[in-house]
C-alpha cells in the first residue's frame, strides 16, 4: 500500500480519537495532570526480575558487539598473515613459519601449528590433525556464539516467571481483599506480569535474530579460513 492511500485510510480513524482526547483534556476547571512517562513507569513496576532481565540485555548487547568485531575473516585470517605463511611455505621454510604461528594465535595459525608439529609423517597423519584442530576452533566459536542463544531462550522464560509473579501478586490481592477490591489494588501485580514479559520478549527477540546472523557468519567464515589451511598442506600429499 502506498504512502499516501495508508494515510487517507487512517486519517478517518484516527481524527474522532483525537477529537475525543482534546475534549476529555479540556473539561473540567483544573489541567489535567500530565500522564506518566510509560518507559519511566516500566522500571518503576519491574521488579526485581525484570532488573534482571534488564541485566541480560546489557550482557547480550555487549556478546553482539563483542562478536561483530571478533568474528570475521580479517580477525580470524589477516591477508597479510596468509601471504606471510605462503611465502614460508613456498620457501619450505617452516621453523620460521612454526614461529609465527606461536607469536599469532588466531584460528588459521592454530590449525597450521596444529599441521606443521606433525611435519615428516605420513600426509594423512598431517591431514588428520589439521582437522581436528579446525573442529576444534570452530567449536570455539559456536561456543562463543552459544551465550546469545542462551539469552534469547532464558529472557522469555524470565518474563514468564515475572508475569506468574505478577498474577500470583494479584491474586494475592483479591483474597485479602476477600473478593471486593478496586482496580488500584490490582495494578502492582498486572504491571509486574506486565513489564516482565514485555522485557522478555523485547530481549529475546533481537538476541535470537544476531544469533542466527553469527551462527551463519561462523561457518561461512570457518569454511573459508579451512579450505585455506588446507591448500596450504595439500603439497605435502604429493611428497
Amino acid at each position: 500500500m502506498r504512502f499516501d492511500k495508508l494515510i487517507s485510510v487512517a486519517l478517518p480513524l484516527v481524527t474522532p480519537l483525537l477529537m475525543t482526547t482534546a475534549a476529555v483534556a479540556q473539561e473540567g476547571d483544573a489541567p489535567a495532570e500530565a500522564a506518566p512517562n510509560p518507559i519511566i513507569e516500566a522500571f518503576q513496576h519491574a521488579g526485581p526480575i525484570g532488573w534482571i532481565i534488564v541485566i541480560l540485555s546489557i550482557v547480550s548487547v555487549a556478546l553482539i558487539i563483542e562478536n561483530f568485531v571478533s568474528i570475521k575473516r580479517d580477525k580470524l585470517a589477516p591477508p597479510d598473515v596468509i601471504n606471510e605463511l605462503e611465502a614460508l611455505f613456498d620457501e619450505e621454510n617452516f621453523q620460521e613459519a612454526m614461529d609465527l604461528c606461536e607469536q599469532e594465535h588466531m584460528y588459521l595459525t592454530n590449525i597450521v601449528q596444529a599441521g606443521l608439529s606433525k611435519l615428516g609423517h605420513p600426509f594423512e597423519t598431517i591431514q588428520t590433525s589439521v582437522r581436528e584442530m579446525e573442529e576444534e576452533e570452530t567449536v570455539k566459536l559456536f561456543q562463543k556464539i552459544g551465550w546469545l542463544s542462551l539469552i534469547a531462550a532464558s529472557a522469555p522464560m524470565m518474563g514468564l516467571l515475572g508475569t506468574v509473579t505478577g498474577m500470583f501478586v494479584t491474586f494475592g490481592e483479591i483474597a485479602r481483599a476477600g473478593g471486593s477490591v478496586s482496580p488500584a489494588q490490582l495494578a502492582g501485580g498486572i504491571k509486574l506480569a506486565l513489564v516482565t514479559t514485555i522485557f522478555g520478549l523485547c530481549v529475546a527477540l533481537p538476541t535470537g535474530a544476531f544469533f542466527f546472523v553469527f551462527r551463519n557468519r561462523v561457518v561461512r567464515t570457518s569454511i573459508e579460513i579451512n579450505a585455506i589451511a588446507e591448500d596450504l598442506f595439500e603439497r605435502f600429499r604429493a611428497k
